[in-house]
């Protein structure tokens, strides 16, 4: 028997390669909330994952565009390259019918360890090996489980997104990842546009933020800004997300005894917060294994996940710079200066591969935006 706890992103992930290379498998995912995926929007561009990935992720796939736009104070612009989204609702029908009885909802876990799982009833369930993929505490967005660091070691990516049903065809045909020429507001602020249908989109408000306070009313007052300033009528308000993920500046690789994928394991992107090429990465990681032991698998996530904190090392590096070294009402031309860069740099970035030769055309691009002196120390802090 092999639990997974929680039927988030990584676990359903990992539940689908599982039953890929073992339709038989022993299998039980539980979940605390009513259907799989909770209430998320996950997103990847086509140069984040291979083509044998990209195949199997394809039926978890809610839409997909090619190529997105960007506009800032002193440049507009549309990048090349296929954008995916993956909509929690279409995550949880694909989930559910993978899974079957295999999955159980609302099921509340006190304690989960190795190889056992303690139910809010004092039930003990137990398997050869528990994999935990419950993500962020739900409690405290700000406090972070890799480890004990203070709130101050990290910066915060946070935003509120709400779906809408507008009264007339919005016009997009394509993503506006970042609309930074809004005004500029608790940090480096950006308006984030996915359009689903002809009258049907998301919009988020996203700030990059010394902290994880999150006032709704102040995000969804500047969505109904955005919506305002482009002529958008909204009929109705569909759903609504939000989150304050870390952004971490330093700090050591996370924390932990027993098998733990997804953000809670430290498998996310350092600076852009993007979670599902690695989740993608971590399940074809554990379902190519012969076999499955509590223990291998363990030693084999922690090496995984120190391995990729090494990887983002250069990352967690300019996001010292971002926070530490820029003014917060300057963060914007940090941002600006990074999308002047080839589109190939730009895609190499999203997916956490950057050559030598990028790191050195970013540092050199994006010197004039960080003062010196503030730039080296917030880099050898």
């Amino acid at each position: 028997m092999i639990i997974l706890v929680g039927a988030g992103l990584a676990n359903g992930l990992l539940a689908d390669r599982l039953l890929a290379r073992w339709p038989g498998l022993e299998l039980l995912v539980l979940e605390a909330g009513e259907a799989p995926g909770g209430n998320h929007t996950w997103c990847f561009h086509e140069s984040d994952v291979s083509a044998a990935t990209l195949a199997w992720l394809r039926p978890f796939i809610s839409a997909s565009w090619r190529g997105y736009d960007v506009a800032f104070p002193g440049l507009s612009r549309s990048l090349p390259g296929a954008y995916f989204a993956v909509r929690s609702e279409d995550f949880a029908k694909q989930v559910t019918s993978r899974l079957g009885k295999r999955l159980r909802t609302g099921v509340k876990v006190r304690e989960v360890n190795a190889t056992s799982v303690v139910l809010d009833d004092g039930t003990t369930l137990e398997a050869s090996v528990v994999i935990d993929g419950r993500g962020w505490p739900r409690s405290s967005p700000a406090e972070d489980p890799r480890s004990s660091r203070a709130e101050s070691r990290d910066g915060y990516q946070k935003f509120l997104g709400q779906e809408v049903l507008l009264k007339e065809p919005h016009g997009l045909t394509r993503p506006l990842l970042m609309d930074a020429t809004v005004p500029q507001l608790d940090g480096f602020r950006f308006v984030y546009v996915l359009p689903w249908d002809e009258r049907r989109v998301l919009v988020e408000d996203t700030r990059y933020s010394d902290t994880s306070a999150l006032d709704a009313g102040d995000f969804r007052h500047g969505i109904s800004t955005w919506l305002a300033s482009r002529g958008w009528e909204v009929a109705q308000v569909l759903r609504e997300e939000a989150a304050a993920l870390p952004i971490p500046l330093g700090g050591g690789p996370p924390e932990w005894t027993r098998p733990v994928v997804g953000v809670a394991g430290g498998f996310f992107h350092a600076t852009t917060g993007y979670s599902l090429p690695f989740a993608a990465a971590t399940a074809e990681l554990i379902s190519a294994r012969p076999s499955l032991e509590a223990e291998q698998l363990t030693r084999l996530l922690k090496d995984a996940a120190d391995q990729h904190w090494r990887e983002m090392r250069f990352f967690r590096l300019l996001n010292r710079m971002l926070f530490r070294g820029a003014e917060p009402e300057t963060r914007v031309r940090v941002f600006e200066s990074f999308y002047r860069h080839e589109p190939a740099l730009i895609d190499r970035f999203y997916a956490g591969r950057l050559r030598w030769t990028d790191k050195l055309a970013a540092l050199r691009r994006g010197a004039p935006t960080v003062p010196a002196v503030r730039a080296m120390r917030a880099a050898w802090s």
